[in-house]
């Protein structure tokens, strides 16, 4: 066999060279491909915040915590951060949570008052404890030990004319079922408590109290980003279903639920009907069907569908992107609509989904 001097063998030191080159040629397509950000709804700013920030070579987590952040000082739809979707007692309540798709580590937060960064108080959560998930007001306590500003008052004027309105209009429609009275704000009891006229009929999810989900009463920004290393996270952050039972917690700070990550697969994020899609962790659902080697379009329509199949009259929706950047969308009883930034775009894409269709490039 040649030899150079003390150098390699040259067949070698050809194989070395080869590796090289493919070594070479597999990170400039990673650096093409990637970053990515995808997130419900057209919610252009917190994509492009959370480009900028990935796009500069920050982390997924970064980047995550960056979009976020800025649809909550945006107050996104009036559904994400303060100010928004008051509780049935008038008060603003945050839910958020942020998942690394390279340690599977999650930080969440829910039901949390006084503290109006719900991203960053879940950050703070997953880096300095070993806990999962914070509630309440005990949340708060520890968003501002570790700090974060506050207690600040979560309501704004639009929450409290809203709440306002709602109450001059007898607590209608609501969130309870099977209870009486029907027509008034309560006190509510169970229906056959002996309770003033037990004659009346009962809240319920075909009575007149039932509260139809849509985007202008509840909604979630779900965010996944591939960063440049095509490491992946994701996020949400909301303030709830409007009207809320005081102490309700939705999908949005529930991995599996609302968002799942997994580097070596891909993403996931989820709006809709949280008390609902909750029960079956679609996220979760898509994530380990694109495992199993489904593409993101079938591996989003399946979730749903196991959902649409027991709760006919859900609403909900879904986007599944994969490592290798194809993303697509799937919903059920709306509309949806989810936001896309990555290499080759001028700015951020909003694709559309119908619910009888799925829209994917």
């Amino acid at each position: 066999m040649v030899t150079v001097g003390k150098h390699l063998p040259i067949t070698r030191l050809l194989l070395f060279t080869l590796l090289c080159i493919l070594a070479g040629g597999s990170e400039l397509e990673k650096s093409e491909q990637y970053p990515l950000v995808i997130s419900t709804w057209p919610f252009l700013e917190a994509v492009r915040a959370a480009w900028r920030a990935a796009d500069s070579g920050s982390s997924a987590i970064d980047a995550v915590v960056e979009g976020c952040s800025t649809c909550e000082e945006l107050r996104c739809d009036g559904t994400v951060g303060p100010g928004g979707s008051p509780d049935e007692n008038g008060e603003t309540t945050i839910d958020a949570m942020v998942m690394n798709g390279v340690t599977m580590e999650v930080g969440a937060v829910a039901g949390m008052r006084y503290v109006k960064d719900g991203i960053k108080a879940a950050r703070l959560v997953m880096e300095y404890s070993t806990h999962t998930m914070l509630v309440g007001e005990k949340a708060s306590v520890f968003a501002i030990s570790m700090g974060l500003p506050g207690p600040t008052n979560l309501s704004s004027t639009e929450s409290i004319e809203k709440w306002t309105k709602w109450k001059e209009n007898n607590c209608q429609p609501n969130f309870r079922k099977n209870v009486i009275p029907t027509d008034n704000c309560g006190p509510y009891r169970p229906k056959g408590y002996t309770y003033q006229d037990e004659t009346k009929c009962s809240v319920g999810p075909n009575g007149s109290g039932s509260f139809h989900i849509g985007p202008n009463n509840h909604d979630t920004i779900s965010m996944a980003v591939v960063d440049k290393k095509g490491q992946i996270a994701a996020g949400t952050s909301t303030n709830g279903a409007t009207f809320k039972i005081p102490g309700r917690v939705g999908d949005g700070p529930i991995p599996g639920s609302s968002a799942y990550a997994i580097s070596e697969v891909g993403a996931c994020g989820a709006t809709g009907d949280g008390d609902i899609m909750m029960r079956f962790l679609p996220c979760y659902q898509v994530v380990e069907s694109m495992r199993l080697g489904l593409e993101p379009r079938a591996a989003a329509q399946d979730a749903i569908s196991r959902i649409a199949r027991k709760y006919p009259d859900f609403t909900g929706a879904i986007f599944a992107v994969n490592k290798s950047g194809h993303h697509a969308g799937a919903c059920y009883g709306w509309t949806f609509q989810y936001s896309v930034m990555k290499p080759g775009m001028n700015d951020v894409e909003v694709f559309t989904v119908l619910p009888e269709t799925r829209s994917v490039r």
